[in-house]
C-alpha cells in the first residue's frame, strides 16, 4: 500500500503531493512555522520538511509504540504523543519538539490525545474508564498531568476532541444509536450542540487557525468505527454551522486526518491518502 502525503488548498481545490512512499504513514500535523509536517509510521514519529521532503526520525526515547494521535503545542515547542510502550494501552506523554525523553501526562489508560488548548495549559483527549462503562468519552487535564475531568457522558462513543482557536469550543465526533455526527461544547462540557445531521458517518473535526472552517472526514453511511482502506470524503463546514462542502473523495480513513493538520495560514490542510 502506497502512502501519499498531500495538502489541499481550500479556495482552489488544488491538491499538492508532498511525499510518496511504500511505508505506511499517518496523521500529518503542520508546524507553526509552516515549513514542516510531522507524521507517524510503524510506531515512530518523523519530520517531513515540505521544501525538501524526506523522513527524519524524531527521538522519542523509550516511546516506540506510537499511534496516530500526536501533535504540537500552540507555541511549537512541544510534542504530544499517544504511546503504549510502557502501558498495556495508549498513554499520553509530552516531549521537546526536537526529541527527548517523554514525560507522562495521563495517569489512566487508554488515553488518546486530540487537542491542545490555545493557552497551552490543557489537553483534550478520549479515554475509556470503568466509570464510562466501556465507552470512550471526552476528557481534559492539565498538560502537567494530575486529575482529569470527564466532559461527556451520554454518547456511545466519542473521538477527536479539538479546540477552536479562541478556546471557546471543543469540537468532537459523537455516536448515539449508531449515528456518528459532529458536535461542539464549551471547555467545561456545557452548551452541547450538534453541528451535522446527515447520512454520513462523520469523524475528526478540526477547526482552522482563523476560526472560520472545520475540516473533517466523512465515511459512507453504515460504516462502523473509523476503519482504514475505505472510500471517504474530506469535507469543509462553516465554523458556525451550516451546509458542508465536499472537497475531495479519496481512498483512506484511519490515518488520513486523525489530528490537527491545518497550515498556519488556514488556506491549506495536510492529509494522507492511500493507493493499493
Amino acid at each position: 500500500m502506497k502512502s501519499i502525503v498531500a495538502t489541499l488548498d481550500i479556495a482552489t481545490g488544488r491538491e499538492t503531493i508532498i511525499y510518496e512512499t511504500e511505508r505506511h504513514l499517518e496523521a500529518p500535523n503542520w508546524t507553526p512555522d509552516g515549513e514542516t509536517l510531522v507524521v507517524n509510521g510503524n510506531g515512530r514519529l518523523f519530520r517531513l520538511p515540505i521544501a525538501a521532503p524526506s523522513l527524519i526520525e524524531i527521538d522519542t526515547g523509550f516511546a516506540t509504540a506510537l499511534n496516530n494521535d500526536h501533535g504540537l503545542s500552540p507555541d511549537g515547542r512541544w510534542l504530544v504523543i499517544s504511546d503504549a510502550s510502557r502501558t498495556p494501552e495508549s498513554c499520553i506523554y509530552t516531549l521537546p519538539v526536537d526529541g527527548g525523553v517523554p514525560v507522562r501526562v495521563t495517569s489512566k489508560t487508554p488515553s488518546y490525545w486530540h487537542g491542545w488548548a490555545p493557552d497551552g495549559q490543557t489537553l483534550a483527549y478520549v479515554g475509556k474508564r470503568e466509570e464510562t462503562r466501556g465507552s470512550f468519552q471526552v476528557f481534559t487535564c492539565s498538560v502537567a498531568g494530575g486529575e482529569e475531568t470527564q466532559l461527556t457522558t451520554d454518547f456511545d462513543h466519542c473521538d477527536g476532541p479539538d479546540y477552536s482557536p479562541d478556546g471557546n469550543w471543543i469540537w468532537f465526533n459523537g455516536e448515539k444509536d449508531g449515528d456518528v455526527q459532529l458536535w461542539r461544547m464549551r471547555p467545561d462540557g456545557s452548551d452541547l450542540q450538534r453541528m451535522t445531521a446527515d447520512e454520513r458517518v462523520n469523524w475528526f473535526p478540526h477547526p482552522s487557525p482563523d476560526g472560520r472552517h472545520i475540516v473533517y472526514l466523512a465515511y459512507q453511511a453504515g460504516t462502523s468505527g473509523h476503519p482504514a482502506n475505505k472510500d471517504v470524503e474530506l469535507r469543509l463546514l462553516p465554523a458556525g454551522g451550516g451546509k458542508p462542502n465536499a472537497l475531495l473523495s479519496l481512498f483512506g480513513g484511519q490515518g488520513t486526518l486523525n489530528v490537527p493538520s491545518w497550515a498556519p495560514d488556514s488556506r491549506r490542510f495536510a492529509y494522507v491518502r492511500y493507493e493499493p
